[in-house]
């Protein structure tokens, strides 16, 4: 197996202390010819939704064998499993949260391990506050070097995975009932409805007391003014031209949101 694999880090650790940097360490000492992307080091504090979110939409665009790992852990140091997850195109490492929830709404787990083999952590009693570094980063890199996913820990059922729980979907008789799913560094709304349930259709959003017009880019509107489209990640989103939909509209995460489907359109 190569060892040109490549491993992500997404974490909230931010990046003004050196937690990050000391990940990277693991790694390059584990396997210097490993190449790390960073997803993102920003996530809000304890977020795990806004994780799971990124993961999802980063994870269709890396290559066949890519590790990711994740670590937006608030759990660290309790009963809460650590897991590596083999996928058909990959692998996860990471707590046992609902972080890796979205992706497996989308792609088949093979395979999933709780990480209990310390032979392959930087050290046989890590941390209690660190299992980024002290186990995390240490098995990302060895996956990633071609040690088979059974040698690290106890083999459990994929389906016994943690599920984040957000608002489902509910069809109505004018649309589709959803919510927030992710609030992004422009303030930018993205819904958990998708582009293919509004697939031919005219729609307009309603939140928090606004009918939000239908439109294809942020310049679809006046500045100052409110919009929806689908955004790059194939999610319907709100935004406000040149501003922050979330201040203006005062809303949140997994805040209702109606999409309401007007007609079919023509041609």
């Amino acid at each position: 197996m190569s060892d040109k694999r490549l491993i992500t880090l997404l974490s909230d650790f931010g990046l003004s202390d050196v937690y990050v940097g000391v990940m990277k360490g693991v790694i390059a000492q584990i396997n210097p010819a490993l190449t790390v992307v960073d997803l993102t080091h920003q996530i809000s504090p304890q977020n795990i939704a806004a994780a799971r979110f990124c993961l999802m939409n980063a994870y269709p665009y890396f290559p066949q064998g890519t590790v990711h790992v994740a670590v937006v852990d608030p759990g660290v140091g309790s009963q809460r499993r650590a897991v590596a997850v083999q996928l058909n195109t990959g692998f996860l490492v990471g707590p046992d949260n609902g972080l890796f929830s979205g992706i497996l709404r989308q792609t088949t787990a093979v395979a999933a391990v709780e990480l209990i083999n310390p032979q392959y952590w930087v050290k046989a009693t890590p941390s209690t506050t660190f299992h980024g570094r002290d186990i995390f980063a240490s098995v990302g890199a060895h996956l990633a070097s071609g040690v088979p996913l059974e040698n690290l820990g106890k083999v459990v059922n994929p389906n016994t995975l943690i599920e984040l729980a957000l608002p489902e979907k509910k069809t109505t008789a004018t649309g589709i009932k959803g919510c927030i799913q992710y609030i992004d560094h422009f303030g930018n709304l993205v819904t958990n409805i998708c582009a293919a349930e509004v697939q031919g259709k005219t729609w307009s959003i309603v939140a928090s007391d606004y009918r939000i017009p239908m439109g294809q880019t942020y310049s679809d509107c006046q500045p100052g003014e409110v919009v929806s489209f689908i955004g790059s990640h194939d999610w319907l989103e709100i935004a406000v031209n040149g501003g922050s939909a979330q201040s203006q509209l005062h809303l949140d995460w997994q805040a209702a949101v109606e999409v309401v489907l007007t007609e079919e359109s023509k041609g």
